[in-house]
């Protein structure tokens, strides 16, 4: 309040200077187990599917819904490497009170579940299950919409800090990533938190696909370790991790990565003390106003192996064009906060980049969210190092990340800006 106005209120010129007042704003969450039975082989990358003797934690699909003045959304986490737009539909389809495209479906990018593309291996064969596939979609509308069911009044605490502990590094550069954790926690009128969404950057991949073990991998005992805590359910969306942000699980000399379940809760649970270190002294914000809004984004398909993927897999992906694939693209603003979805993995400058851009006091990314189309690169590093061989054969083109960066902020120039109190 400005000492003009304060001086006014004073001398009875003016009255009390009051604050906007939004409508009621409503969250809820709910999840569902989403564990082959028999087992089924699981998939760290393009390479194929390798088998799996043995379970360790659950895989889970997670979803928070929220709602205000007439806006809904959804925002879905599942526990697979990736989730194409043609499963997202199904379940998207099966979901009631939500349009479509305010369904946001991502992933935490975990190499230790089952194939959801369509991988075909070498001898031409495909291990994903179709059936098991369908299930998913039909349990992870499930959790929408019990969510919707559970919507009841709340408030939201966000904030933002640098994690500290053994984390995350970039296997290439280890200090190249991105420190930096958003966190959203939705909470009741009588004070319990109803949910808490973490957004942090890092591979899932301690177990990884090699060692014949399926695994939510560090995400489980985080959200064990979140619920433990009186977090609510735990919700955690991947940002830009790719080339190669991943798990710190390296041993005490720095050389050899510790590959078991252990590291994994040592993770998981360090995440979600972070977590709740950083929102837990968060200002509670009442009634915040939301928005959601969703264009559609097209990207070519120049790379010969994604081309490859994207013809031979069963799930039918783009069956009339290989050379262009489309996606959709979302950003949310909520509290003063911004987010927005990224279709596969973003590296970390991309990330820096779109942050900076962005017009929220947090700016959120959702990665590997509503598609997952491999890495996402600018031109001057695609192809241009031997680290980077990997990940630009697997990413669509040159132009991926070029073209993210100019239709993404495009989109967000056009929209409102975050309503900051």
């Amino acid at each position: 309040m400005s000492r003009m106005v304060l001086l006014l209120m004073v001398l009875g010129v003016v009255g009390p200077v009051s604050q906007p007042s939004w409508a009621e704003f409503k969250a809820g969450a709910a999840f569902r187990t989403v564990n082959p039975d028999p087992l089924l082989p699981v998939t760290g990358g393009a390479g194929g599917t390798s088998p799996a003797e043995k379970q360790v934690g659950d895989l889970t699909v997670r979803a928070l819904v929220m709602e205000q003045d007439g806006t809904r959304v959804a925002i879905v986490a599942a526990d697979f490497l990736g989730f194409p737009k043609v499963l997202g539909d199904k379940a998207r389809a099966q979901v009631k009170g939500i349009p479509p495209e305010n369904i946001l479906i991502g992933v935490t990018h975990c190499h230790s579940a089952p194939d959801c593309y369509g991988f075909v291996n070498r001898d031409g064969t495909c291990t994903a299950d179709l059936n098991y596939l369908d299930t998913v979609c039909a349990r992870m509308a499930e959790a929408v919409n019990e969510a919707v069911a559970k919507l009841e009044p709340a408030s939201v605490k966000i904030a933002t800090d640098k994690a500290k502990g053994k984390i995350a590094y970039n296997y290439y550069a280890p200090q190249l990533y991105d420190p930096r954790m958003n966190v959203l926690q939705c909470v009741s009128k009588s004070g319990k938190p109803i949910a808490t969404l973490i957004n942090y950057a890092s591979h899932p991949e301690i177990i990884g696909a090699d060692q014949g073990m399926l695994s939510p991998d560090f995400c489980g005992p985080l959200y064990d370790r979140v619920a433990a805590q009186g977090g609510g359910i735990g919700i955690y969306m991947n940002s830009a991790q790719g080339g190669m942000v991943t798990a710190d699980c390296r041993d005490a000399n720095g050389g050899r990565d510790i590959r078991t379940w252990e590291e994994c809760v040592r993770i998981g649970e360090l995440m979600a003390d972070e977590a709740l270190r950083i929102v837990v002294p968060a200002p509670v914000k009442e009634n915040p106003p939301m928005m959601c809004a969703a264009t559609t984004i097209e990207f070519p398909v120049a790379s010969e192996l994604m081309r490859m993927i994207l013809k031979s897999s069963p799930l039918n992906y783009n069956k009339d064009d290989e050379t262009q694939i489309k996606t959709q693209l979302n950003v949310i603003n909520l509290a003063g906060a911004q987010m927005l979805t990224i279709p596969g993995e973003a590296l970390p400058n991309i990330g820096y980049y779109l942050k900076r851009k962005m017009y929220g006091d947090n700016n959120f990314l959702f990665g590997l969210t509503n598609d997952a189309f491999g890495y996402i690169l600018v031109k001057e590093d695609w192809m241009s190092f031997d680290r980077y061989n990997y990940v630009s054969r697997t990413s669509l083109g040159e132009l991926t990340g070029d073209l993210l960066i100019e239709q993404a902020l495009k989109f967000v120039d056009s929209l409102p800006r975050p309503v900051k109190e």
